[in-house]
């Protein structure tokens, strides 16, 4: 590999990292910023910070998984890995564009596994990784909307006698709380993709063995820098979507969407699951707005977005397949 084009791909790959967080800063910042709480500028530069704390907190399992646990390493090299960062970019391009919540982490899972089938077929597929990934696409919403209708219906019930004016005061407080978790948890699970992502560059060169049980620290520390500059200018386009066109959302409901979102994530970290922060933070938002009524939240918008979900992995598949193809004629 000439080293021009592993500095491409290294450059490609925290760019993918940046764009996660340009993507993903509305799941972050959208309720926070829907309810009042805090603006724009004053959520994203809160949430970028969670985002590089996170560094501190958590175990690299989530890189393992996509480093190790979702195609065959020995089969990558860097046809793959151009093909699947482009794929995984250019679908985030996209829905940013249409203002569509999609996964920036199933588009980079969706690229890898495209570039990867283009190269040597399904037997390059880690069945195990794939299995737990592909759950996850059902337990991460689901469990968001548990946890966040629980958690509102729990509050509802021991503040019942508090009056609007005092549960807004309080919980405009508590929402900074449950936002930087919701960063934290967002930083991460998605920062470490990226990383699993340089890994495996890092295998195909010949740098880094599958024995290894962590990459080196620059690229843990410059992946959770992009990832945290890219939450810092914000995808505003999404923001709306998120924040206010699913359900209303009032403090108290930010609060209780933001918390069942954070405890999603820090179990799949644990568990080191590569899970989709959008679709952890809807669920836990139509799961708050459901709890106060069903018809609190527009069904047919969150169908949409479903759809947005269910379409990601094999669009980004497509198109990091068609990457690969022209990579191998220009690499």
């Amino acid at each position: 590999m000439a080293f021009w084009v592993f500095a491409m791909l290294i450059v490609l790959a925290l760019a993918f990292d940046f764009m996660n967080g340009f993507h993903d800063a509305a799941n972050s910042i959208a309720t926070v910023v829907s309810t009042g709480v805090l603006k724009p500028y004053q959520a994203v530069a809160w949430a970028a910070f969670f985002n590089f704390l996170a560094i501190f907190v958590f175990q690299l399992k989530v890189a393992a998984t996509i480093g190790k646990g979702i195609v065959d390493p020995t089969v990558v090299d860097h046809y793959v890995l151009f093909g699947a960062l482009v794929g995984a970019i250019t679908w985030n391009i996209i829905t940013w564009y249409y203002g569509i919540p999609s996964s920036s982490s199933h588009a980079l899972i969706g690229g890898l596994i495209g570039a990867t089938l283009a190269k040597a077929g399904t037997g390059a597929l880690v069945a195990s990784g794939l299995m737990r990934t592909a759950a996850f696409i059902l337990v991460s919403p689901m469990l968001g909307f548990l946890l966040g209708a629980l958690l509102m219906l729990s509050v509802s019930w021991l503040f019942f006698r508090s009056t609007p004016r005092l549960m807004d005061r309080w919980f405009r407080r508590l929402q900074l709380v449950s936002s930087g978790l919701y960063s934290l948890g967002h930083g991460s699970n998605d920062a470490q993709k990226t990383m699993g992502i340089i890994w495996l560059l890092l295998i195909a060169a010949g740098q880094a063995s599958t024995q290894d049980k962590m990459p080196p620290n620059w690229v843990i520390v410059s992946c959770y820098v992009a990832i945290a500059a890219g939450t810092l200018f914000g995808g505003w386009r999404i923001v709306k979507t998120m924040g206010q066109k699913i359900t209303k959302l009032k403090p108290v409901g930010g609060f209780c969407a933001e918390t069942g979102g954070a405890m999603t994530l820090f179990l799949a970290s644990g568990f080191g699951i590569p899970v989709s922060t959008t679709h952890t933070i809807a669920g836990a938002i139509v799961g708050v707005g459901a709890a106060q009524r069903v018809s609190a939240v527009r069904w047919g918008l969150a169908g949409n977005i479903v759809w947005a979900w269910v379409i990601t992995i094999p669009a980004s598949a497509l198109v990091s397949a068609l990457a690969w193809w022209v990579g191998r004629h220009l690499l």
